[in-house]
């Protein structure tokens, strides 16, 4: 006969257990209502609204404020908002950058001085370089370095990124010695002074086909100076390489300017200072992408030589040649932790449930690990080949009668039930898995059905040895 008196297993009349269960619903909720989150978050039409943003471009007559007022046009089509702040040049936008959260990008000339612990980043570089050009009513004339001595020069604003260059050039030991009148004007002033004489040449950081500088040459006049030996200078001058503008390129029929002329190219820097969260710079990159199709290769292609650090989303964008999947469908997401951040954070949430997951089976197995070496000593007491079965229907008698082996029995009885208590506790622990507290109620029934044949046998054994036997 099965003797069965384990107590009934229904956890929830167990506060303990209650709390345990609804703690494992709880967070089973929480995974479901964060997943659903997730999901409905996710951006499946691709769109530029997170970009909210402002951009330093440059005098309202110049390349680079051209350049971002296109940007923010292209970005407004796709739902973002990227504002042109006008500056006197590259100088003033990086004195910008470095001095708050005002502006979260600019356009900044190569070369330029970002400060030795500068917290500026890198987003890329345009396609397209700008040129230097000087610009004069007689510059034809001029072609050789010895031709500069004594001309008053106009450089632009002060903070501008032509300045910056030409105080570069005429740093030059050979060229200082030359000592020309350096002043600084707006571009509108200069050309207007360059026009009237008042300048000898004015000098312009610009694109070639600005409609600034095509107006100053086709319609006003003006004329650009070549250098012959200008690639000389390029090469002693860091960020600075040489190019051509060819002859009749303003005007093929009056062939203007009347042959070839060498200038000095510059590329222009896309920066920021870290403002702006990584959604909002994988949207900027992603407008600079459609502006320039070979945004992505010519930025692959082309050593960081600047001094500044690429900015984190633009690794992953010029690696991925475009956003990365987390950028392109959860762009919010990004913006608390870069995709490579996350990779490691799931990788923790895995390893943690795998630890949990081996502190459950660890702690299973000691449970099992205890109950056998209590059997052990169970079958001590009655014989290696005995059962439960055997135990039950055993009659005491003297040869297990003794009170040592009474209080065997009993201290085998306290240490099965603490363990049974052991076991129902560690089964309403949150290290197991929902639907594997199974496993510890099969070693309680193990355990409880053991209980129950021992105390039948003590009851049993009492019994008999409480009978006062009668005198006759």
């Amino acid at each position: 006969m099965t003797i069965l008196e384990r107590p009934l297993a229904v956890p929830l009349r167990d506060p303990r257990a209650r709390r345990s269960v609804f703690l494992k619903l709880g967070l089973v909720l929480g995974v479901v209502l964060l997943v659903g989150l997730l999901v409905s978050r996710l951006n499946l039409s691709r769109s530029l609204r997170r970009l909210d943003a402002s951009m330093a471009g440059g005098a309202r007559d110049g390349n680079y404020h051209a350049v971002v007022d296109d940007l923010a046009a292209r970005a407004e089509k796709g739902g973002g908002h990227l504002r042109n702040v006008e500056s006197a040049g590259s100088g003033d936008n990086v004195t910008r950058l470095a001095s708050g959260c005002d502006v979260e990008f600019a356009l900044v000339q190569d070369g330029a001085d970002f400060g030795a612990s500068s917290k500026l980043r890198l987003v890329g570089r345009l396609t397209k370089a700008e040129s230097l050009f000087w610009i004069g009513r007689d510059a034809d004339k001029i072609t050789e370095f010895s031709q500069l001595a004594g001309l008053k020069i106009g450089i632009g604003a002060e903070a501008s990124g032509t300045a910056k260059v030409m105080h570069d050039v005429f740093a030059l030991p050979e060229l200082a010695a030359l000592k020309p009148g350096l002043s600084t004007h707006t571009n509108a002033e200069q050309l207007e002074m360059a026009k009237r004489g008042e300048l000898d040449l004015a000098a312009f950081v610009i694109d070639e086909d600005a409609p600034f500088i095509v107006s100053a040459i086709r319609d006003q006049g003006l004329q650009i100076a070549g250098l012959t030996h200008l690639d000389v200078l390029a090469r002693r001058l860091p960020h600075v390489r040489t190019g051509r503008i060819g002859a009749g390129q303003y005007e093929p029929v009056k062939v203007l300017p009347a042959q070839d002329k060498r200038v000095l190219r510059i590329d222009t820097l896309v920066v920021t200072n870290g403002c702006a969260g990584r959604a909002e710079t994988i949207d900027l990159m992603i407008v600079l992408r459609d502006k320039f199709p070979d945004f992505i290769r010519h930025n692959k292609e082309t050593p960081n030589a600047t001094g500044l650090e690429l900015a984190d989303a633009a690794k992953g964008f010029f690696e991925h040649e475009g956003p990365e999947l987390a950028d392109e469908y959860a762009p919010w997401l990004v913006d608390v932790m870069p995709p490579a951040n996350w990779a490691y954070v799931v990788m923790g949430v895995s390893l943690l449930f795998n630890a949990m997951s081996a502190g459950h089976r660890f702690r299973l197995w000691r449970i099992d690990d205890a109950r056998v070496k209590l059997e052990n000593e169970l079958t001590a007491l009655f014989g290696t080949s005995v059962t439960l079965g055997d135990i039950q229907r055993k009659e005491p008698d003297g040869s297990l009668g003794d009170e040592k082996v009474k209080e065997g029995i009993d201290s085998l009885i306290a240490r099965f039930e603490a363990l049974a208590a052991r076991s129902r506790r560690q089964s309403l622990s949150v290290l197991v898995p929902m639907g594997q507290e199974m496993a510890y109620r099969y070693q309680e029934e193990i355990i409880y059905e053991t209980l129950a044949v021992l105390r039948d046998f003590v009851a049993r054994w009492t019994t008999k040895h409480s009978v006062v036997p009668t005198r006759s």
